[in-house]
């Protein structure tokens, strides 16, 4: 892989999530010596440090629970939005981290704005295509991948100024559990969902052969955004949503490694690591090190 300037943006935002701790989890990762890890892999890196986000005991919960904390996920999508594209005129590789998946609204929405085609590789536990309509917890960090395709509640399109991601070029890795009527919305979406099922059946290389094939098929810009909870709570228990019969650890670098070979990926988002829920810093180490295989760390 090419040398890159990696620019790492910190989203300490726990607003879209049920359970606290996912805001330490910028700190975990770096703390894990990501810095190191990506200049060994002969990235240079910046690191612009955390965006400022007020902590939820200082907010009130609006909107009757349909949409929890929507007015301040908006305002800070919109500054993500901007810091990511910021990040891309200056020639840089955003690499974003969590902070729960609430964050991919402005993430995507700064990379929208710079690619017209973009594809988008989605690995998660879930299926985060709940739309305000259809959730049953209000938690918007179940409802970015719907947003970035177009649907949903008005405010959280906002961020994307009308441009949004064709759903044939978002494919999922590592699906495990869907509510019933997001299964129902994605079976209808032409999105394509790899569930561990595929990944039993056919195995990774094969899955993410396929993957790669229609991501990158007519893009012209390719996002990773990588749930730590898409990997097995055995191997990655500092998650807010675990969920057994997920990715190995070797699995999941297995794929990421792919993905540096290909040389597809323009950007990167790490989410979901909780501190509080975790063990010794296991899984915030994990997801330092995936993020080093996405950027071509090789053992030899």
């Amino acid at each position: 892989m090419e040398s890159k300037t990696v620019r790492i943006i910190g989203v300490p935002l726990d607003y879209g999530a049920d359970r606290r701790g996912v805001d330490m989890g910028p700190s975990a990762i770096r703390y894990a010596g990501l810095r190191e890890k990506l200049r060994q892999a002969g990235h240079q890196v910046t690191d612009l440090g955390n965006l400022p986000v007020p902590v939820p005991e200082s907010r009130e919960m609006a909107n009757g629970g349909k949409l929890k904390y929507l007015d301040e996920i908006v305002k800070v999508s919109r500054v993500l939005a901007r810091a990511v594209e910021k990040a891309l005129e200056e020639n840089c590789y955003p690499l974003v981290l969590g902070g729960d998946h609430s964050i991919a609204i402005g993430t995507i929405g700064g990379l929208v704005r710079r690619y017209e085609n973009l594809g988008v590789l989605w690995f998660d536990a879930h299926g985060d295509y709940n739309t305000d309509q259809t959730s049953p917890s209000g938690n918007i960090h179940g409802m970015p991948v719907a947003t970035a395709v177009g649907l949903g509640h008005e405010a959280l399109r906002a961020p994307f100024h009308g441009r949004f991601v064709d759903p044939a070029k978002v494919v999922y890795v590592g699906v495990r559990t869907l509510d019933a009527d997001e299964a129902e919305a994605l079976r209808h979406s032409g999105t394509t969902v790899f569930s561990m099922h595929e990944i039993d059946r056919y195995g990774m290389r094969d899955v993410m052969a396929k993957a790669i094939d229609i991501v990158s098929d007519g893009t012209d810009g390719v996002h990773l955004s990588f749930d730590i909870d898409a990997v097995d709570p055995l191997y990655a228990p500092g998650s807010g949503t675990p969920f057994s019969g997920g990715l190995t650890e070797r699995e999941a670098h297995l794929a990421l490694e792919l993905l540096a070979e290909s040389n597809i990926l323009s950007s990167m988002e790490m989410v979901e690591v909780n501190p509080i829920l975790d063990e010794h810093n296991r899984t915030g180490q994990l997801a330092a090190n995936l993020i080093a295989s996405a950027l071509g760390h090789r053992i030899i």
